[in-house]
């Protein structure tokens, strides 16, 4: 009887120690996904707002198995937003000429830093963060004490969202930072960084930079082997280039000898062939006109004719 006493209230006592537990939101790690975050951020974001005034962000507070994680809501008329713009809310720098669908008169946009939960919500295999995810989504304004709103869908129209990203990690030599680009529905995408780490959008998702992991590191016994075989393969690649270049070398100059005695023989046979075919040639004669023909003339006769005698018939 007494040891059936004991046991009963250990287990009351068990049961009570976990009931604030179950009564919390649950943890990231037992399942929650970044889907069902936004709609827990959202509800943070509208309970922020008391007797708030347009134009003005305000901050809310997360629960807090959610700790780390920021939170902002801005309510803003539709009309002001695509006319006007918000020149800066947070890291977000909206231009004029964003506009919501579907139109409603009043909406509210939800900024979110993830902070260090940024991997746990956004996995990104083969990727590093150098920048925390930060979120932008808009929701109706109409009613500021409803949960589980559905986003609005919301473009720039003429330039892009920009998005500066303020504490970046420095990114491994030889390494390209990108800005990484989560939609709503669960698609990536990757663009260019552009100077003073901004990213640029047309929409709203999640933003962030990263940049491709590096290779793990060599254990320090293999990278000691690799450089003692290093060593060893360069003394003998040396070797092998300066007898390759010996080699070559002594093959250059016997080719360029070859051609020149090439050359020389080759010139000696022409000038031998030009002095034969000059004495083989005729004479060549003046030529003369004669009436409308050319005919060659002879300037004079080799022998003149001698008479014999004096003898006149």
């Amino acid at each position: 009887m007494r040891v059936g006493t004991i046991f009963l209230a250990l287990f009351s006592l068990t049961l009570l120690l976990s009931l604030p537990f179950s009564s919390s939101q649950p943890p990231p790690d037992s399942g929650i996904s970044s889907r069902t975050l936004d709609a827990v951020l959202q509800d943070c974001a509208f309970k922020a707002f008391f007797r708030p005034k347009t134009g003005v962000p305000y901050d809310a507070k997360v629960p807090s198995n959610l700790k780390g994680i920021k939170v902002s809501a801005l309510r803003l008329r539709s009309g002001s937003l695509r006319t006007r713009g918000v020149q800066s809310y947070k890291e977000f720098q909206i231009p004029i000429g964003v506009v919501e669908q579907p139109y409603v008169e009043r909406l509210v946009l939800v900024y979110h830093n993830l902070d260090n939960w940024s991997e746990k919500f956004y996995p990104l295999p083969g990727y590093s963060y150098l920048a925390p995810v930060l979120g932008l989504l808009s929701y109706s304004g109409a009613n500021l004490s409803a949960s589980e709103l559905p986003e609005l869908d919301i473009r720039a129209s003429e330039n892009p969202i920009l998005i500066k990203f303020p504490h970046v990690k420095s990114a491994p030599s030889g390494s390209v930072a990108k800005c990484v680009y989560f939609d709503l529905h669960g698609s990536v995408q990757f663009d260019i960084l552009l100077p003073g780490n901004v990213c640029s959008t047309i929409q709203q998702g999640h933003f962030s930079i990263v940049v491709e992991s590096n290779a793990p590191s060599p254990s320090p016994a293999a990278v000691a082997a690799a450089v003692d075989e290093g060593s060893g393969g360069k003394n003998k690649s040396k070797v092998w280039i300066i007898v390759a270049s010996l080699v070559g070398g002594c093959l250059l100059l016997i080719i360029v000898s070859l051609l020149v005695v090439r050359v020389r023989r080759t010139k000696k046979g022409l000038r031998i062939q030009q002095l034969e075919w000059a004495a083989d040639s005729n004479e060549t004669l003046q030529m003369t006109s004669i009436g409308g023909t050319k005919a060659p003339l002879a300037v004079g006769t080799r022998t003149r004719p001698m008479i014999e005698n004096d003898y006149i018939p």
